[in-house]
């Protein structure tokens, strides 16, 4: 029962943030002014707000088949090409992370494997998983860092990309007449995830139903589009399940890890910033697409904001898929060995 009425009071909270996002005319007002509106209240409002992942997966396979359905082939005429700029890009950000973390260990007396794995600009749920894994790595410090980093660019590069944006597609018009058709494509969706996470693909909750409606489209298969009234659900749902990741508690970390948070979070914003600018320059992209497909947040968080200001949602998802396979494949296995080798070095000592 209790849970019940706090998921009532994230309902309406929500529900304000998104009629003050419209009213001042802000981006994205069904994602961010949930998402605002939930962080600011959680430091306010006594009780405890529950918001949960059932939703956000709910909002995630919606989204999913809307991404999907955005996706344009001619994209990948180039590939060649860009496999080699988005695998320079990586590498990039990769080195600038180290760079962070050797900031952290300095500056905020934490280990190096902590500050290593605080700067890895990979998923937020598959980071926390590998810190759970790993001897003496800070869980609290790296479930904070990572917080931070997706509640900033999330709520930051929208508020930034404003003047730029073109205005997203706001989906069709409800029709009773696709409607069997839209219930079945997305309980098909649905049914996709289990297989997603048989493969162990990564946020198979979103990038399933992509897939399969990619898949569906290269089949000639036609498929309902989703509903505008369904994708501002969805972007509700997404939004106050972000909005409540960043908790109180969390800032009880202290000061100095609190700031350290916030700015690494910014210098890694304002390099990628910079690496859309010259992908901008060298591919021709609109800044808005560039930035969002260098931005080191969340795959299905920039395909949804690519899809709701106008971006190339095909480039932005292609961009930010890579580079989670790059975090996969590269990046998590040699953090993974650095950490075996520097318990072995310590064992030895011992």
């Amino acid at each position: 029962m209790r849970n019940i009425q706090s998921m009532g009071i994230v309902l309406v909270v929500s529900l304000l943030g998104v009629w003050i996002f419209n009213l001042l005319h802000l981006p994205v007002p069904w994602l961010l002014g949930p998402l605002f509106f939930v962080l600011i209240s959680q430091f306010f409002i006594q009780t405890h707000l529950y918001w949960p992942s059932s939703f956000r997966n709910i909002g995630l396979i919606v989204i999913g088949i809307s991404v999907g359905q955005s996706f344009q082939f001619h994209f990948f005429e180039n590939m060649g090409r860009l496999i080699g700029i988005m695998l320079t890009m990586n590498v990039m950000i990769a080195l600038f992370s180290l760079l962070l973390a050797y900031g952290l260990v300095k500056a905020g007396h934490i280990s190096l494997k902590t500050a290593m794995t605080c700067t890895v600009p990979g998923g937020l749920s598959q980071i926390v998983a590998f810190a759970e894994e790993e001897k003496e790595i800070d869980l609290a410090v790296v479930t904070y860092f990572h917080v931070v980093r997706v509640i900033t660019i999330v709520l930051g590069i929208p508020l930034l990309l404003h003047a730029h944006a073109a205005g997203g597609g706001k989906g069709a018009d409800f029709s009773l007449s696709s409607f069997a058709e839209l219930v079945l494509l997305l309980v098909v969706a649905a049914g996709s995830v289990w297989v997603g996470k048989k493969l162990k693909i990564p946020v198979p909750y979103f990038l399933s139903p992509l897939l399969l409606v990619i898949g569906m489209q290269i089949l000639s298969f036609e498929t309902p589009e989703v509903p505008g009234g369904l994708l501002h659900i969805a972007q509700l749902m997404m939004g106050a399940y972000i909005g409540q990741l960043l908790t109180p508690k969390m800032l009880v970390l202290g000061k100095r890890i609190v700031l350290l948070g916030v700015a690494t979070t910014i210098l890694l914003m304002l390099f990628t910033i910079g690496q859309g600018w010259i992908l901008m320059k060298m591919m021709g992209y609109s800044l808005a697409t560039s930035i969002l497909g260098t931005a080191a947040g969340g795959l299905d968080q920039m395909s949804l904001l690519a899809s709701a200001i106008g971006a190339d949602v095909t480039i932005v998802t292609i961009f930010q898929m890579f580079r989670i396979l790059f975090v996969f494949i590269i990046v998590l296995p040699l953090l993974k060995a650095f950490c075996r080798h520097i318990d072995e070095r310590d064992t030895g000592r011992i």
